[in-house]
C-alpha cells in the first residue's frame, strides 16, 4: 500500500509553472501583483456525492466547483492545493481522480502547489487562489436599483439529475443521462465572469439554488429583485417536467448548476447579448433589482410565487 508521500509524488505532483515553489515544501510560494482573490470549497461523500461516484468525473467537478468561484468574481484562477481524506490508498480510485482533476487543472491553466492526504472519511477539499484587478471584481454587494438581472446557461438539470438518482422523479433514460452529465460534469464559466469585468459589478455563482443565491446578492447590496419564473432559462430536458413540483423546485431552488447569475445596468444589455454570442452561450434576463429588500418571483399571470423552501442550506 502506497503511503502518504508515495500517493502525493505519484498522483499529484506535478511542475508549477506560474509558482516559485509548488508542491514539495512545508509551503508553496507565489508571487502576483494584483489582487489575490481565494476561495475554499468541500466535497463530502454521502453528502455533496455518492461513496461509488465515478472518480475521473468526481477529480473533475471538485476542481470545477471552485473554479465556477472564481468566475463569479471576475478572477482568473491560477493556484490551487487540495486535501483529500481517504478510507484507503485504492491506487485504481486515486488514479482516476488525479487524472480527472489534473485534466481539469491543464484545461484552466492551474497549477496545483500544495495540499495534504489523511486516512478518514472520503472527503475532499480545494482551495483555490486567482488573480483579479480589485476594482473590477464581480462582488456580491454591487448590485444596483435598476440593473437587470441576468443568467447564464440553463437551471435544474443537475438537480433534476440528483432528484431521479434518488428516486424522487423518474426521468426517460436519454433525459436522464443528459441531467446526470450536468450534475457530474459541471462547466465552470471562468471565461464569461473574466469577460464581464466592467460591464457587471455584481455576480455570484449558482450552487445553492437560484432563489438562495440570489438572494445573498439582495442581502449583500441591500436592494430587492423582480424575477419572472418564465424567464428563467431551461433545458429541452428541464423544459419537459417543469410542470412536476420536483422539477419545478430543481429549477427554483435545486443547486448545482454552477451558472453565473450577475446584474448589469440597462445600457450594458446589448453588450451582454453579443458577449454571449461571442461565447457562445446562453445568456438570458430574468428580472431586475429594485430598492427595498426581499426576492418578488411572478408566474405567467403575474402573481407572487410563494417559495417555502428557496436553496440548499447544511445545518438546516
Amino acid at each position: 500500500m502506497a503511503s502518504e508521500f508515495e500517493i502525493i509524488d505519484r498522483y499529484f505532483t506535478r511542475e508549477a509553472r506560474g509558482a516559485l515553489l509548488g508542491i514539495g515544501d512545508d509551503c508553496a510560494l507565489i508571487a502576483s501583483m494584483k489582487t489575490i482573490a481565494v476561495s475554499t470549497d468541500m466535497l463530502i461523500a454521502g453528502i455533496h456525492f455518492f461513496q461509488d461516484d465515478d472518480p475521473f468525473l468526481l477529480g473533475r467537478k471538485a476542481l470545477a466547483v471552485n473554479l465556477s468561484d472564481m468566475a463569479a468574481m471576475g478572477a482568473m484562477p491560477r493556484w490551487a492545493t487540495l486535501a483529500l481524506a481517504l478510507p484507503s490508498a485504492e491506487e485504481s480510485w486515486l488514479d482516476a481522480f488525479s487524472k480527472g482533476f489534473m485534466m481539469q487543472a491543464e484545461r484552466y491553466c492551474v497549477d496545483l502547489v500544495g495540499g495534504d492526504t489523511t486516512r478518514g472519511p472520503l472527503a475532499i477539499c480545494v482551495q483555490i487562489m486567482g488573480e483579479v484587478e480589485e476594482a473590477l471584481a464581480l462582488k456580491r454587494s454591487g448590485a444596483m436599483a435598476g440593473d437587470e438581472i441576468w443568467v447564464s446557461g440553463t437551471l435544474g438539470d443537475a438537480a433534476l439529475g440528483l432528484a431521479h438518482l434518488q428516486k424522487r422523479i423518474v426521468l426517460d433514460e436519454g433525459d436522464a443521462a443528459s441531467c446526470l452529465e450536468a450534475l457530474r460534469n459541471p462547466v465552470p464559466r471562468v471565461d464569461l465572469g473574466i469577460r464581464l469585468a466592467g460591464i457587471s459589478r455584481c455576480a455570484i455563482d449558482l450552487s445553492d439554488g437560484f432563489c438562495a443565491d440570489l438572494g445573498h446578492i439582495l442581502e449583500r447590496s441591500k436592494v430587492s429583485a423582480i424575477v419572472e419564473a418564465d424567464a428563467i432559462p431551461l433545458s429541452e430536458v428541464v423544459e419537459k417536467y417543469r410542470e412536476n413540483p420536483v422539477a419545478a423546485h430543481a429549477i427554483l431552488a435545486g443547486g448545482d448548476d454552477y451558472e453565473l447569475c450577475f446584474t448589469a445596468p440597462v445600457e450594458r444589455s446589448e453588450e451582454i447579448l453579443a458577449l454571449g454570442k461571442s461565447l457562445s452561450m446562453r445568456l438570458t434576463r430574468v428580472g431586475k433589482i429594485a430598492a427595498g429588500a426581499g426576492l418578488t418571483l411572478l408566474d405567467a399571470q403575474g402573481k407572487a410565487i410563494a417559495m417555502e423552501e428557496t436553496g440548499y442550506e447544511h445545518f438546516r
